[in-house]
């Protein structure tokens, strides 16, 4: 056991904790209408406070000991015997089995959390926290396993030798395909396409970009589990990947819209740490680079266009940022890994072989997510009477509708 590795994985957990609290949350926050503020802050802690409770109780076992190749099974419920617990544990590696599953505990809560940008400003408080314990137990648990698992008995994708860092399918790809399924479930938000639904605070969302990009560097950094080279590495890779990615947005919206904005340079900070997040301590630098530059161009075209031609509201953008950043990402892994393109990892003639095996993950997590996202809304729809608000709550906004409370006098 390694006093510095435990010291930078405690570290790394609250920066992914600052990443939601208060980094997602401001975000979020200031991309939607005035009214619907603090009603997007509430979801975001609330939906991240739920997340790490189940972790604590059944999610962690699920996803981290022996069962079979989609889930895990019950010996760690509520963290059993991971206090004081041997060495030895192999996901864990050199920091206690305990402070691993904290860690882990703040990517389910953020996971989740991410979902909520698709639904924004017409959910029903009741039917997110509903959605959240089906979805969470039901997609996030199984994918975790499948692609983070390699005890006796390893998940499917793990088995498969499918290349995940930091969370490009379990984190990314899931959370944005959940958000898409459930906002053309929810249907779209009143005088959408009409009017102009514009974020009511760029300065608030700015601000919580930049302690976004600050707290992945534990997100990313800390999925080496030690203060070691790969740490460095990942850490190195996620700041040139995002800061190119800002460049590559701001760059494709002047040649897109004629003009650069705020909100984009914003929305390329975050592209950029969702595609370098499945590679980041698996790509040397220049690939890092490649990939935030594709990722960039990549997100800033789908928020422009993708968008428009699903005709789907996902109001904050999750899919066309966190789901093709993602699948940019986990994709293009399988490519610079390769040791001939700078990476740590395989050959060049196992290039393709391992690109496929990427498409693979991908796929599965695309329909995995998807399936269980339409379980868990209509769950949600019958337990709480409807998913969404009624059309006068939404119009007052769901600020007072929904929690009494108004973010600014008038």
């Amino acid at each position: 056991m390694e006093n510095a590795d435990i010291a930078w994985l405690s570290v790394s957990t609250l920066l992914v904790l600052m990443m939601v609290v208060p980094g997602l949350a401001l975000f979020y926050g200031g991309m939607v209408r005035s009214k619907n503020v603090l009603s997007v802050l509430m979801q975001t802690t609330s939906v991240f406070c739920l997340a790490v409770v189940l972790w604590f109780v059944y999610g962690y076992s699920l996803a981290f000991t022996d069962g079979n190749a989609f889930f895990g099974g019950f010996s760690k419920l509520f963290l059993s015997g991971l206090f004081n617990a041997p060495d030895g544990f192999a996901e864990s590696g050199s920091v206690p089995e305990l402070l691993f599953a904290a860690f882990q505990a703040t990517f389910a809560g953020i996971t989740c959390a991410l979902i909520i940008g698709g639904f924004a400003e017409r959910a029903r408080f009741s039917a997110v926290l509903v959605f959240t314990v089906v979805w969470f137990t039901l997609a996030y648990v199984p994918i975790a396993h499948m692609v983070w698992y390699g005890g006796d008995v390893p998940g499917l994708l793990f088995a498969a030798g499918a290349l995940d860092f930091a969370g490009g399918t379990v984190v990314h790809i899931n959370s944005g395909i959940a958000a898409l399924t459930a906002a053309a479930l929810v249907g779209k938000r009143l005088g959408y396409g009409k009017e102009a639904l514009q974020p009511h605070n760029l300065p608030m969302t700015y601000i919580g970009a930049a302690v976004l990009w600050v707290g992945w560097f534990g997100f990313n950094a800390g999925s080496a589990l030690a203060a070691n080279n790969t740490a460095v590495l990942a850490f190195m890779n996620t700041l040139i990947a995002t800061a190119i990615a800002v460049l590559a947005w701001s760059a494709t919206e002047k040649l897109l819209k004629g003009r650069s904005s705020l909100l984009g340079a914003a929305s390329g900070a975050i592209a950029g740490l969702v595609g370098i997040t499945p590679a980041a301590g698996l790509v040397g630098p220049v690939g890092a680079l490649i990939i935030g530059l594709i990722a960039g161009v990549a997100c800033a075209w789908s928020v422009t266009y993708v968008k428009h031609w699903l005709r789907i509201d996902d109001a904050l953008d999750v899919f066309c940022i966190h789901g093709i950043g993602g699948i940019i990402g986990a994709i293009l892994t399988g490519i610079f890994n390769a040791q001939s393109l700078g990476g740590p990892g395989i050959t060049s003639a196992e290039i393709p072989a391992q690109i496929w095996t990427q498409v693979e993950g991908v796929l599965l997590t695309i329909v995995w997510s998807g399936v269980v996202a339409i379980v868990a809304y209509y769950v949600a729809k019958v337990l709480c009477g409807s998913f969404r608000v009624s059309e006068e709550d939404e119009r007052a906004g769901l600020d007072i509708s929904a929690h009494g409370e108004s973010a600014y006098r008038k």
